[in-house]
């Protein structure tokens, strides 16, 4: 297959793995519907960087499944206004969805190379409001506080209280956590003052 033929394997993931898995916001479907995943990926993956998988990234990281993605973009409520911490940039695909459904997105990745690989990508295809950094998500970025949103990429044993803090009143959190044994679940934080709701989702 060659580069012609990625708008058909977006169209392709969109259409079988997002609307058929239940994804119903039409501003991440066409928004995923646009951005070249593939970008994020070395080029031998070609069009397989539409498949219903995870992809390797380098320092034993993944890219999220599209699914996964868009599902937990979907988890975060956006009305396109709201200020968004990302922990785990990663190949940086995440965050240029994000970008097109918020204000400004901060996003730590703890691996240097990542975080330089995917900063340079996102610059090439012209997305200014997400700012990436190399450092320990677990701190969160304090200077840039309080977020509307905070999106856990990757699975924790449990939140991390340092990023509820820097949650505003109002704000959710979403990210994985891991099971006892094996797994991870989804789950939801709404801050309501100095307490928090607690939702359990889907899981990964």
């Amino acid at each position: 297959m060659k580069d012609i033929d990625y708008p058909l394997a977006r169209e392709r993931m969109v259409r079988e793995q997002l609307v058929e898995r239940g994804i119903r916001d039409d501003r991440i479907i066409e928004i995923m519907r646009r951005i070249p995943r593939h970008l994020f990926l070395d080029r031998e993956f070609g069009p397989q960087a539409y498949g219903d998988f995870s992809f390797p990234i380098g320092f034993t990281q993944t890219m999220s499944q599209p699914f996964m993605v868009a599902y937990l973009t979907e988890c975060l409520e956006l009305k396109g206004n709201e200020i968004i911490l990302e922990i785990g940039t990663g190949s940086g695909y995440q965050a240029a969805v994000l970008s097109e459904l918020s204000c400004a997105v901060y996003s730590i990745e703890r691996i240097p190379e990542l975080a330089a690989k995917a900063a340079a990508i996102l610059s090439d295809l012209n997305i200014t409001n997400v700012h990436v950094k190399n450092g320990d998500g677990a701190t969160g970025w304090k200077e840039k506080s309080p977020f509307d949103r905070i999106l856990l990429t990757a699975a924790a044993a449990e939140v991390p209280k340092t990023l509820l803090k820097q949650l505003r009143d109002g704000g959710i959190f979403v990210g994985p956590v891991q099971l006892e044994g094996k797994g991870q679940q989804v789950v939801k934080l709404i801050k309501q003052g100095s307490k928090f709701t607690i939702t359990r989702l889907r899981e990964c």
